[in-house]
Formats: structure tokens, sequence, C-alpha cells
């Protein structure tokens, strides 16, 4: 293979639970904070790079619960979305931000075509290669469920959602679990918020679910919720259980029901 300028060792995405029996197919593109060392942090320091700027703080884990107790296949990204963030389309501005929220990004600054074109032949590529080999390797009608989280205040203004339940022009899984929300959980919860599709978030969906048919919806958990192992734990049941009763409402049933 020819070099590639600007190129660096990038981690594999992470396939777990590869031959779980769900239809459900959980994702988690911003599940890392991993900056190759090649790329000299980006020249952040330490602590932005832990920030949300370069991840989703605790979608993971909540990502990896849901996973367990819906015996689902997870698909998360090992590299940070400051290298390339793998909800988005490699023509998207934002696929390598220069600047996230207030914080200037000295290591995308001024790249060449061929540099920004090696982030996507290392970060994304295989990224969506592996999810569209589990996706083609699915037994049964799949269901494309992604995982995120967002920061309590962003650009100096607080944010009152809790809990986010987005989706583009497919609503149907959406809107059967927005009708049970009361069931579920007493958190603040809205459609599309603190994002919407006129933002670019459901680049996954759009790519993987909405043009087949597929159910799908996207998660968003505001991150100061999901701090500790035990949070995370109760967040992933109650997600679990609110994702099986939507599906319910569509006429779509969970193997084995755990949640």
């Amino acid at each position: 293979m020819q070099a590639l300028d600007g190129a660096f060792t990038a981690p594999a995405p992470l396939v777990v639970n590869r031959e779980g029996g769900s239809p459900v197919i959980v994702v988690c593109e911003h599940a890392s904070c991993f900056i190759p060392p090649e790329l000299n942090s980006l020249g952040l320091d330490a602590g932005t790079l832990k920030s949300h700027i370069a991840w989703d703080p605790g979608a993971f884990a909540v990502a990896e619960g849901i996973s367990k107790r819906l015996d689902a296949v997870l698909v998360a990204s090992q590299v940070s979305r400051l290298v390339y963030d793998c909800n988005r389309p490699p023509d998207a501005q934002g696929a390598v931000p220069a600047k996230s929220e207030i914080f200037d990004i000295p290591g995308n600054q001024g790249l060449s075509q061929v540099e920004r074109a090696t982030r996507i032949a290392l970060v994304y590529e295989p990224f969506r290669a592996n999810l569209a080999s589990v996706i083609a390797a699915a037994n049964s009608p799949t269901i494309i469920v992604t995982v995120h989280s967002f920061t309590p205040v962003y650009n100096g203004k607080a944010r009152d959602v809790e809990l986010g339940i987005l989706h583009d022009t497919d609503s149907r899984l959406a809107d059967a679990m927005l009708i049970n929300t009361h069931w579920h959980t007493a958190l603040e919860v809205r459609r599309n918020e603190p994002y919407g599709p006129e933002d670019g978030v459901t680049h996954t969906l759009r790519e993987n679910a909405v043009g087949a048919g597929l159910h799908n919806v996207m998660i968003e958990i505001r991150n100061d919720l999901i701090t500790t192992s035990r949070e995370q734990d109760a967040m992933a049941a109650t997600l679990s259980g609110w994702i099986i009763s939507g599906l319910r409402e569509l006429g779509v049933t969970i193997p084995g029901e755990e949640a």
C-alpha cells in the first residue's frame, strides 16, 4: 500500500458480542478519547483530551450494558472523534473538526486533502466496513440503536434536557419510545434535542438504516447522569427496557427480553 501523508496506527473498531442473537445492533461512534501518539495529542492538553469534545463520556459503558441485556452486537470506534468523527460523512466539515465548541484543535488545522483522506482511510472506512459487515451478517431484520452522551453546559449555556430521543426521516421507533416515556423514566426527555438531523448527527442512521427501512433510533444522555458505573448500569437497564417496549409497539419482539 502506498504510504499516506500523516499516517498513524489506529486500533480497529471494537465489535462486542459478535455472535449476539438479538436483531438489535448497538453503535457507539464516540466511545473513546484515544489519540494515536503519532498525532502528538493534536496539540491539546491532557485535560481537554479527557473532556466531552474528544468523546462521549459514559456512552460506551451504557452501550455495553444495553448490548449485554439485549444480547446485541455492539460496534464502537476506538479512536477519538477529534481524529475523525465516525458519525459524520467524509464531506462534512465537522468530520475532522478544526474547532470544537470553544476549543481550537491545532492538529486539525491546515490539513491537506491527502492528510484528511488518511484520517478517512484509517478511522472512518474501517468503522463503516465493520458496521456494514455486522449488519450484513444479521439473521433477522435489524434494528440500529446508537448511543451518545452530551455535556450539561455547551458554549456557556446550561441544558435542562436530560435524555434525547433522536431520529432522521424514519421516526417509527422514536415515536414508539416517546409514547411510553412516562413508563420508563422521570427524566426530562425530548425529541431531537439537544441535537437533531439539521445538526448532521444522524449520519449513522441515514447510512445504515433509513434507506434500508430498518427501525432505528439515536439516544443522547446528559453525561452528568452517567458518571459512575452504578449510574451507567441503571441507565442501560432503563434504556434496554424502553427499547423493548418501543419495539413491542411496532410488533417486534426481542428474543429473551432480558431487560
